[in-house]
């Protein structure tokens, strides 16, 4: 499973009925007093010629913020963020060994997604917008894993107690608490969450594999039928578990937009040691029952305008680029759509036919492969480049979906031919490296 991101237990929130914020006992602002920063040397231990004439002498004054204490903990903590997060679960499971079954037999993912948690909520804890929508998420996202609130005052006392260890330069009163309040406040935001979500919609949902197509040695299409109506927007993505390893879950996008048969579809591509895409391309057969999370993510299409869209897909990243055209051609506003379909030879542009025939089917959508080290009539070098010789974009809002390293390249390149940051969607890189690849 994935225990929340903080250091209480389990998922996603705390309040006082939960134990998260009542263990704490205090609110983020009730800190102690600000530590003055000790006086600099007397002048004439200064040597005048060496300091310029209208150079303030007065020192700068530390920053004492409990936002700059939670970042001065974690910048301490992270070279050794693995000895840091095996600490915390070694007393996290010694004091608290129920909490074991929570989590998945192997914790390698988990021990990083965890810290890459924490790590994000400290950077924003003094962002209140982010911050509540990125723990909103969580708190939503972590029913499926079993967290309750009970959970939550022993995994703060496990990262307490772990912080406390590990950053002797950064740790004190003050930067505990810190921690306290910080805590205090991210476990309420995804307490509340998850409780608001249960009036709404189930922790998971049962899926019956009705569909598994390879269209590749190592992708298939799998589609699966919900035990119960799943709503969704075209270009989210869900988690998904296998029965054959329990409590790990992984994001797959959705390859179409909401049907009126209900099926939802996804594009998986087995990677090297990835457990579940494994499962889900070689072992899945028609039959079988995966579990699903709720949806998430911000790749949806504004229906309120009708700019153009500049849809950049790679890999099995064309899977919600496929789901975001069905999506505008449902609505019936013409708007002009591009897509580049990107993959590193010809023989992996496994869905390109289907692309193909949504291009013949519709005159203002545009498709155009892309191949690393393509043959001669198709567009080769890679996505960013490929979109440089078309144009110009700047009027366009851009989708993004495919590998990392490929997601970061194609943002820096949009920005330079002038698309404005707030106009180019892609979903977190964090959550889904392994997703698509």
């Amino acid at each position: 499973m994935a225990v929340p991101t903080n250091p209480s237990a389990g998922g996603g929130r705390s309040g006082d009925s939960a134990g998260g914020g009542a263990w704490f006992g205090r609110s983020p602002g009730e800190a102690a007093a600000t530590v003055r920063q000790p006086a600099r040397p007397e002048a004439h231990a200064f040597d005048p010629g060496a300091v310029r004439q209208d150079a303030d002498p007065r020192p700068t004054p530390e920053d004492t913020s409990d936002a700059a204490l939670l970042r001065r903990t974690m910048a301490e903590i992270e070279p050794i963020a693995d000895k840091v997060t095996s600490y915390f679960y070694a007393l996290l499971f010694l004091r608290h060994p129920e909490l074991r079954a929570l989590f998945p037999a192997a914790m390698d993912t988990q021990r990083d997604r965890l810290f890459k948690a924490l790590l994000t909520a400290a950077t924003h804890a003094d962002d209140t917008a982010t911050l509540t929508a990125y723990l909103t998420h969580l708190g939503r996202g972590h029913r499926k894993y079993g967290t309750l609130p009970e959970h939550y005052p022993a995994v703060g006392e496990a990262l307490i107690g772990a912080l406390a260890r590990y950053a002797p330069s950064s740790w004190g009163p003050r930067a505990e608490a810190a921690w306290v309040g910080a805590y205090t406040t991210i476990s309420q935001i995804m307490i509340d969450a998850a409780t608001e979500d249960e009036l709404r919609s189930p922790a998971w949902w049962q899926a019956e594999v009705v569909g598994h197509e390879m269209r590749t040695r190592d992708i298939a299409i799998v589609t699966v039928r919900p035990d119960q109506p799943y709503p969704f927007l075209a270009g989210q993505f869900a988690t998904l578990e296998t029965p054959w390893w329990p409590r790990v879950w992984r994001h797959y996008s959705f390859a179409s937009a909401p049907r009126s048969d209900g099926l939802l579809s996804f594009h998986i591509k087995a990677v090297p040691a990835g457990w579940v895409s494994n499962a889900l391309v070689h072992q899945a057969r028609p039959g079988d029952v995966i579990r699903l999370g709720p949806p998430a993510g911000s790749m949806t299409v504004d229906h309120t305008t009708d700019s153009g869209l500049l849809c950049l897909g790679g890999g099995t990243g064309i899977a919600p680029i496929k789901a975001l055209v069905e999506d505008v051609a449902r609505h019936g506003r013409r708007r002009t759509v591009d897509v580049f379909y990107g993959a590193r030879r010809n023989d992996d542009l496994y869905d390109i036919d289907t692309m193909l025939r949504l291009q013949q089917s519709h005159p203002w959508l545009s498709v155009r492969p892309v191949v690393d080290d393509g043959p001669v009539g198709l567009l080769s070098g890679g996505i960013p480049e490929a979109v440089r010789e078309f144009g110009p974009w700047h009027t366009y809002d851009a989708y993004l979906s495919g590998p990392p390293g490929m997601i970061r390249r194609s943002v820096d390149s949009l920005v330079g031919m002038g698309i404005p940051a707030h106009r180019i969607r892609h979903d977190s890189i964090e959550e889904l490296v392994g997703a698509t690849t």
